[in-house]
């Protein structure tokens, strides 16, 4: 008995966090409240609409045109933003220049600015009159009121999330590894691509589900710049609104559900990509 208790005892270890269990019980609770209950909340009511009400609400042709605007924008500009929001990380880590740390300190501009502002800020700059738009404009080119502007208000949103992402691992590669790669006859093409590259690809990953899941549910920049045209610039949290207003809480009801389902799905996609990166690289495990 006495060796038993001993045993047990030996392989009993402290917790590395102090007050694991009371923080884990907080950490539940808030989770439930705050998500859990709101998202059960959603689906309960969804589910008393019945399948033939719920599809035909949510299905809907307007429905349709705004979740595709909706997804189809978000993905574009989260796109754009791993693109140059890599790239602009790069700069900052890797190089001194004059007027850096102004550089950087405007990255986190969309955080601090309202969304309205912004919005009301890109209308002004992407109108036909505007500063931009005014020499888009005799090129054929329109970006304010069309899906394009969309892209543009989600581009500025997102940004961020991508270089404050992406900027913290750059820090961390050492760049005895590219000059490492350079000895043994990697031209810089090759570092980039097979050396840097596989490192950055979850924190990449990371930036654009944030960037994505942003530009999904972004409200505030885009019905300025959008023109809210139903079928060409709808977006599809804008139509929730209007349902509300219209107090067809069964369609609104329908269409968050669909959001949801959609959102979920996408990021589950991107996040198992990322665990299949990092046990492919062997990165970030």
């Amino acid at each position: 008995m006495a060796s038993r208790s001993h045993t047990r005892w030996r392989f009993r270890q402290p917790s590395v966090i102090p007050g694991f269990g009371l923080a884990l019980g907080v950490t539940l609770t808030w989770l439930v409240l705050i998500v859990l209950i709101p998202i059960s909340g959603l689906f309960w009511r969804s589910s008393g609409l019945g399948w033939s009400n719920f599809i035909a609400l949510a299905f809907d042709e307007r429905t349709l045109n705004a979740l595709a605007i909706s997804f189809g924008t978000a993905t574009i500009a989260a796109i754009v933003n791993l693109v140059f929001g890599v790239v602009l990380a790069w700069v900052l880590v890797r190089y001194r220049f004059p007027g850096k740390r102004v550089i950087d300190a405007m990255v986190d501009l969309p955080f601090a600015l309202p969304t309205a502002v912004a919005g009301i800020a890109l209308t002004t700059l992407y109108a036909p009159n505007g500063w931009i738009g005014s020499l888009l404009d005799p090129l054929g080119i329109k970006i304010a009121f069309t899906p394009a502007g969309i892209v543009v208000a989600l581009v500025f949103v997102g940004l961020p999330f991508v270089v404050r992402t992406v900027q913290p691992v750059m820090e961390e590669i050492d760049r005895e590894v590219e000059e490492a790669a350079a000895t043994l006859g990697a031209n810089r093409f090759q570092t980039i691509t097979r050396v840097l590259l596989p490192g950055l690809l979850p924190a990449g990953l990371t930036g654009f589900a944030l960037a994505f899941a942003r530009g999904v549910g972004e409200y505030g920049s885009v019905i300025f710049i959008a023109g809210n045209l139903p079928y060409v610039s709808e977006i599809a949290p804008l139509l929730i609104v209007i349902r509300l207003e219209e107090f067809n809480y069964p369609a609104a009801t329908a269409i968050a559900a669909v959001m949801l389902i959609l959102s979920f799905t996408m990021l589950l996609v991107i996040n198992m990509i990322q665990a299949w990166s990092r046990r492919r690289y062997g990165y970030g495990s």
